[in-house]
């Protein structure tokens, strides 16, 4: 005898009389392929063109085409608090290892930041340590 007579294919019964039910994972709401999980939601959220918003969302349009001058080197790890001033900015990195790039930050946690870097034609998602950072420069 069949454990569970009410899924189709098993016994040959169906779900509702005149119906089949769904395959699993195609009830409303559900995402296909994962029973009893929510469905994406939809539509995803994009800013306005031209306008950056405080999603963590890549900047829309390049950083400026200039290359600032260096200020000052911290000898100690950036603070939290100082580079937070520069969220959702474009900012300039000087990394201890002699690297420099434009970066957008988007998130400030107590000993890292993470953001989007500019590789010259794209922005890509990057994060480090606050320590690694020898000073920065927001516009």
């Amino acid at each position: 005898m069949n454990q569970f007579p009410f899924f189709p294919g098993q016994g040959g019964n169906q779900f509702f009389p005149g119906q089949m039910m769904p395959p699993p994972g195609q009830f409303p709401g559900q995402f296909p392929g994962f029973p009893g999980q929510p469905g994406p939601s939809f539509p995803p959220s994009f800013p306005p063109p031209g306008q950056q918003n405080q999603e963590g969302n890549a900047p829309t349009s390049p950083p400026p085409s200039f290359v600032p001058q260096q200020q000052s080197v911290s000898t100690f790890a950036v603070d939290p608090g100082s580079i937070r001033g520069c969220l959702y900015r474009n900012t300039f990195i000087w990394l201890r290892n002699g690297s420099s790039f434009w970066f957008f930050p988007t998130f400030v946690g107590r000993r890292s930041v993470s953001g989007f870097r500019w590789t010259g034609r794209m922005w890509t998602f990057y994060g480090t340590d606050l320590n690694r950072i020898s000073s920065f420069q927001c516009f």
